[in-house]
């Protein structure tokens, strides 16, 4: 019972680290949310006919604005800490919409995989596809092009495109939502002690 204690006692020591997991969730996803977001905003007229004309969704431009705007600002809010858990209600909203319009119909995987590796695929038909496609689309490359270059820094790969990219962003950001920015590399964990000291 005494080496329990005591390893209870390390691994509570452990908590004085607790800022560095929700500190490297932000650097983790900021950049990701600045790059797309900066993309629709820069491309206003493209994201907005894509929202409308291939996503079917209402005021396009509008939604194109919010969803950059989201994006963008959420996460440059995000990368510095501050106003975290407000920010990531739009960019959690906006990761729901993405889902369901964007990527529901290819299912959950992202990438192909040649083994169903989730039991809730539910567009297994899809991952058949995007791997004979891949592999043709490999030996196309292996007899007309440069295969060794081509490959040289990662595999030739089919996006299927489903919802799993979505789905962790919006895991990530409900940790964010619930704990906040975490302590000492946050400008919310230094702005909540000058007004709760």
């Amino acid at each position: 019972m005494n080496f329990l204690l005591k390893m209870q006692g390390l691994l509570d020591k452990s908590r004085q680290f607790d800022f560095l997991a929700p500190l490297l969730l932000r650097l983790f996803l900021a950049p990701i949310f600045i790059l797309a977001g900066y993309g629709k905003l820069t491309g206003l007229e493209n994201t907005a006919y894509y929202f409308g004309e291939m996503l079917g969704l209402p005021a396009p431009m509008l939604m194109a604005v919010l969803a950059g705007a989201a994006e963008f600002f959420g996460g440059i809010a995000i990368l510095i800490g501050v106003a975290t858990r407000w920010f990531a209600i739009p960019l959690m909203i906006t990761m729901i919409m993405a889902a369901t319009t964007a990527h529901w119909e290819n299912g959950w995987h992202a990438l192909p995989e040649t083994t169903l590796t989730v039991p809730w695929e539910w567009r297994t038909d899809m991952i058949e596809g995007a791997v004979e496609r891949r592999d043709v689309a490999r030996e196309i490359l292996k007899e007309h092009g440069n295969y060794n270059w081509l490959t040289e820094h990662g595999s030739i790969t089919i996006l299927k495109n489903g919802i799993e990219f979505a789905a962790t962003y919006f895991i990530m950001l409900l940790v964010l939502f619930f704990h906040g920015a975490g302590r000492y590399a946050s400008l919310d964990y230094w702005i909540g002690r000058k007004l709760n000291p």
